[in-house]
């Protein structure tokens, strides 16, 4: 390829389509395919890819999660398998971690795809306030490679299926797939599901009340928590059964009283100030992202959590919202037909990996062999002498000239380590959630000399830390992790940010029993220890802090998996939802045969269903559901069989449809009404069916004391919901048909007021 002029290698595309096109497989093209990029990397960019980085990205071609060190290259390495793979003409798209990476990789890695003939989009956009429109995403979807965010890309694909029409529809059918910084998205984001919200719901008073009960509450007396569960006692049901004065706390009748106390509940149990969320200065509540640190302006948790977290902080309440579409990262990668990832921490989740995604982890060899110098952990009692230890470490290696990077786990910790600093007059940058917006440009300088980075867990992920002039004799970056981390795969990333591409470098990890870890799942009664009371020997407190982080990741994975296993109902049901909808939006019909078939089902369901029946109730049904003109239908009616009161209301729905028919000028538009009408019906209840299924989930996690299996309990509901909700769009659609105001205008469009 290097012999060819830039024409003849740009030529090489439209050669290569060809070939795929007269029956060639990608495999057959991968070696010449990859020499033309290989090629094009070095012309365009100045940069020819090593064997290490082309080993990752044949691994990337055949679907295998790469683990490639930090500074290999997995930008450069992921040109070879997108430019593959957009010669099917397939949607081809790489996620990753955030708007900047995705809008910087783009740009960059974009000069090489359009030099060989290709186009390129980035789906997320500088300026939030942008107005993006359904004409504008198709664009960017229609491209060749597109370059977005897990996030962007989930909503979008949630959107879209919210579609009312064809044109409005803007993504392809998603074929292939990579993510960049794989373990954080498929592991650490994964614990949250995508859900979009819509219009607010009816604001509850029950928020203020739950929270004062709940603040009345004592641990282990009157609830219990495990991780990231908390449910009352037989105790603490006994007490909200006398305060809010009702006799069965999980009586259906009492729904709204349960799901309050739970999400007040969890509200304080749960949650903590700072590190799953932030007060901003406006008095708003903002999320923090668990596996980055990074603020999420615009996210709310779901079902109400989100108000009783705003009710414990004394915050204005905003509305709670419908949720009307929700999926879990898990389903939405696995709607690809090829997926692959990279990262630099990947081997540590291997099995789960495999398990939950059906994806392989390869371990990339570096392209020079790693020269950092990992020191030995230190422990401490307390968190006093750990955080005094690592910036005295700090200092020391400062006053060398050595950059040095301090990461941290909190926002409160990077201010306390800042602090500290300056005390001691050291100049530094903080990075963390509340300054996020800066942080390519502080990574971006954390490698020169003297440099002193504070930040959390997030370091800038997917931004090389350059060394400065001079750095590399004084010993490279020096990392300091302060805190045992929630698992192995972040302190590995943390490590990582040092020795790039076989730079010299250090890493040193200070940890004590008051780390957060610890807290949350460290053996009870360690107050002691750390008053000094009792003294615990080295060895043990280090089984102490280890177990602790391991049971911290077994309860995420296990956090994960309930998620996915909480999903499954919720991804049936969306498949069979999306299927029709897009059978109708593709102009689907339903014959009128059917829909007087589905007429007389609803209509044996209202007799069969009516207690009393009388000349009003007959004639509220046919108003709410098949007529505003009565006739006779109800006159001596004790008279009349369930089968002549069926024939009567049956002829009364044909005598509505051909009524219908005649004001819009024939079957052919008939037929486009209906498919509107029912449209309109399941989105409808679709949404309903979203929202309940987000609240149920809160609800049944507080049946824990009777030791259930909440999946199973959240399951059966979920089939009853679902079925209630079947019955629901059969009635509504033949309401919209028959009650809807229609009209055609000179241009032959449809108008439509429903019912």
């Amino acid at each position: 390829m290097a012999q060819l002029s830039d024409g003849a290698l740009r030529g090489m595309t439209d050669q290569l389509k060809e070939r795929l096109s007269g029956g060639e497989s990608l495999a057959d093209l991968l070696p010449e395919a990859f020499a033309v990029v290989c090629e094009a990397d070095e012309r365009v960019l100045g940069i020819a890819p090593y064997d290490a980085q082309v080993i990752g990205a044949i691994a990337l071609h055949q679907g295998y999660l790469a683990e490639m060190n930090t500074g290999e290259g997995k930008t450069l390495a992921a040109t070879m398998p997108l430019y593959l793979n957009a010669l099917t003409g397939k949607s081809t798209i790489l996620m990753t971690a955030n708007d900047y990476l995705a809008q910087r990789d783009a740009k960059e890695m974009g000069r090489v795809y359009r030099f060989l003939g290709l186009s390129v989009a980035a789906a997320v956009y500088s300026d939030q306030k942008e107005t993006v429109t359904n004409a504008d995403k198709k664009k960017i979807y229609a491209a060749d490679i597109v370059y977005t965010t897990h996030g962007t890309y989930g909503f979008d694909y949630l959107f879209d299926h919210l579609a009312t029409s064809a044109a409005d529809r803007f993504q392809r059918e998603p074929y292939y797939v990579i993510i960049d910084e794989a373990d954080s998205v498929l592991l650490d984001a994964a614990q949250m599901p995508l859900v979009i919200s819509g219009a607010p719901r009816v604001q509850s008073n029950l928020f203020e009340t739950a929270d004062f009960f709940v603040s009345t509450l004592s641990e282990g007396i009157d609830y219990e928590r495990e991780e990231k569960k908390v449910w009352l006692t037989k105790k603490g049901i006994a007490r909200a059964e006398r305060f809010f004065q009702i006799d069965n706390f999980y009586g259906k009748e009492f729904f709204e009283i349960n799901r309050h106390v739970i999400l007040a509940l969890r509200a304080h149990a749960l949650f903590c100030n700072g590190k799953e969320y932030m007060t901003s200065g406006s008095g708003e509540l903002v999320l923090l992202d668990e596996g980055s640190g990074r603020m999420m302006p615009g996210v709310k948790l779901r079902g109400g959590q989100h108000q009783a977290l705003e009710m414990k902080e004394k915050l204005k309440l905003t509305m709670e919202n419908r949720s009307i579409a929700s999926i879990t990262y898990q389903n939405l990668f696995l709607l690809f037909e090829k997926m692959a990832g990279m990262s630099g921490t990947l081997a540590d989740a291997s099995e789960e990996l495999l398990h939950v995604y059906g994806r392989k982890v390869l371990v990339i060899p570096p392209n020079r062999p790693v020269k950092r110098n990992d020191l030995p952990d230190s422990y401490y009692r307390d968190a006093h002498s750990q955080f005094a230890s690592a910036v005295e470490e700090a200092l020391r290696a400062h006053q060398l000239g050595r950059p040095v990077l301090i990461t941290v786990t909190t926002i409160a910790e990077t201010q306390l380590v800042s602090g500290m600093l300056m005390e001691e007059k050291v100049p530094h940058n903080v990075l963390n959630a509340v300054n996020a917006f800066w942080e390519a440009d502080i990574i971006r300088e954390a490698g020169q000399m003297y440099a002193v980075t504070v930040a959390t867990s997030m370091a800038g992920r997917g931004t090389d830390i350059q060394l400065g002039p001079g750095v590399k004799e004084l010993g490279g970056l020096a990392v300091i992790g302060i805190g045992r981390m929630a698992n192995r795969r972040q302190e590995r990333q943390a490590r990582g940010r040092a020795g790039r591409q076989g730079d010299l470098g250090s890493s040193h990890f200070f940890v004590s029993l008051e780390d957060g870890v610890v807290a949350e799942n460290g053996p009870p009664k360690l107050d002691a220890y750390l008053q000094g009371k009792k003294r615990m020997g080295k060895r043990k407190l280090k089984r102490v802090i280890r177990k602790a982080q391991a049971l911290g990741e077994e309860f995420a994975a296990l956090s994960r998996k309930q998620a996915v296993n909480y999903d499954q109902a919720l991804k049936r049901q969306r498949e069979l939802i999306y299927t029709v909808r897009n059978r109708l939006l593709d102009g689907g019909t339903i014959g009128m045969a059917r829909i007087v078939e589905i007429a007389k089902d609803n209509i044996r369901h209202f007799l069969n269903s009516c207690e009393a029946l009388d000349a009003h109730a007959l004639n509220r049904y046919i108003l709410d559901h098949i007529s505003y003109r009565l006739d006779e239908e109800g006159k001596d009616i004790a008279k009349k069989s369930a089968s002549e009161l069926e024939a009567a209301l049956l002829d009364k729905v044909k005598k509505g449809l051909k009524e219908q028919e005649e004001r819009l000028e024939g079957r052919a538009y008939m037929n486009e009404f209906v498919r509107v009408a029912i449209l309109n019906a399941i989105d409808g209840a679709w949404v309903e069916q979203v929202d309940y299924l987000q609240q149920l989930q809160a609800a049944v996690a507080g049946r824990a004391f009777a030791q259930r299996n909440l999946v199973f309990e959240y399951h059966k509901e979920a089939l009853a919901s679902f079925q209630e909700m079947e019955r629901t769009i059969r009635e509504n659609a033949i309401r919209n048909i028959l009650l809807s105001s229609v009209y055609m205008d000179e241009k032959a469009k449809i108008h439509i007021l429903f019912p």
